[in-house]
């Protein structure tokens, strides 16, 4: 076990630096991600919200039937 530990000690050290210092993309010249903007306006309206808005949907639909399920049952008692 104390190998085990060791050994998950070293590949952390190692692979800690690496993660932590890597470099990352360097900015584009439109931060919005929409359409280019004439001067320094800030562009905006790219947003992805579908994939969130279904995500959350499916979560209130789920907890919307758990709540009927348990208001029947508890009925049924």
């Amino acid at each position: 076990m104390k190998k085990h530990i060791q050994l998950f000690a070293i590949v952390a050290l190692v692979a800690f630096p690496l993660i932590t210092f890597s470099q990352p993309q360097p900015p584009n010249n439109n931060p919005g991600g929409g359409a280019p903007t004439p001067g320094n306006q800030v562009g905006g309206g790219a947003a992805p919200i579908g994939g969130g808005l279904a995500l959350l949907l499916g979560l209130a639909a789920g907890y919307a039937g758990r709540a009927v399920y348990d208001a029947k049952k508890k009925l049924a008692e």
